[in-house]
């Protein structure tokens, strides 16, 4: 009887854990919720779903079914110019690279990770579907097409 008392209670709290740890994405400081041009989320995400693909153990490959939110923050080196005005020392601000943190919804595919043709991979359906939401930290620097995984965590969806 008392463990029937805490049952709806206790799936209620899991429900509610659950659901936080999913619908809640921590806001970063320094980061600002910026749409990302076209060509830097396509290359960001490519990156993004490659380097999972190359650390999963799954038979299948995944791909990214949804940009769900991405979050950007610009890294800076200060250079001194040597010009004194007003008893101030002038500098130049250089942009060294972009920290994305990208929120997507990925799912596994019918192609296995030796096909050769997986860019157009239909999603798995029925008992091998499986879909995850993942949260990833990328620096990339999109000038000379140089990127890396700092950071990532996912969820099944």
């Amino acid at each position: 009887m008392g463990i029937r008392c805490w049952r709806n209670p206790l799936l209620l709290l899991i429900a509610l854990v659950l659901s936080a740890k999913l619908g809640h994405f921590q806001r970063w400081e320094g980061f600002q919720e910026k749409p990302m041009s076209k060509k830097n989320m396509n290359s960001t995400l490519n990156f993004f779903i490659q380097s999972y693909n190359n650390a999963s153990n799954d038979t299948y490959l995944y791909r990214v079914q949804k940009l769900i939110r991405s979050q950007m923050q610009e890294r800076f080196i200060h250079r001194m110019l040597g010009v004194h005005t007003n008893s101030t020392t002038d500098s130049l601000q250089l942009t060294t690279g972009v920290e994305y943190i990208v929120t997507v919804k990925i799912g596994r595919t019918k192609c296995k990770r030796n096909d050769t043709s997986n860019s157009s991979c239909p999603l798995q359906s029925k008992k091998l579907r499986k879909s995850l939401i993942c949260e990833s930290l990328i620096y990339t620097v999109p000038w000379i097409n140089y990127f890396q995984l700092w950071n990532n965590s996912c969820l099944e969806a």
